[in-house]
């Protein structure tokens, strides 16, 4: 049986909290690679450098994703930060209308 990781084109899932965060090995230094000592080494060393950069780009679009959702959310909060303290105005506008007609029908 021949079990392959998802590529860029073919993830194994869509869903992006299913997907296997990114970790470096231990082994190597972050970046480095292997040296390579025949065609066919060199060619493997090509290929995970190549999807290497293609996960590099993948990160920073999730990354930049993520950022944009936090910035849709706080503003979404402002507006109803903004909405709220309106509202809160309008009704002590409209007490402040009640009690004085009280006061006007109370006095006469």
């Amino acid at each position: 049986m021949n079990v392959r990781a998802g590529t860029i084109d073919r993830p194994l899932t869509h869903d992006p909290q299913k997907q296997a965060p990114m970790t470096s090995s231990t082994s190597e230094p972050s970046g480095s690679a292997t040296p390579a000592f025949s065609t066919i080494d060199a060619t493997a060393s090509r290929q995970n450098r190549n999807r290497e950069m293609q996960l590099i780009q993948e990160a920073l679009a999730r990354a930049h994703m993520h950022q944009r959702m936090a910035e849709a959310d706080a503003e979404r909060q402002a507006m109803r930060l903004v909405a709220a303290r309106r509202m809160q105005r309008r009704a002590e506008r409209v007490s402040l209308r009640a009690r004085r007609a009280l006061a006007m029908a109370v006095m006469n």
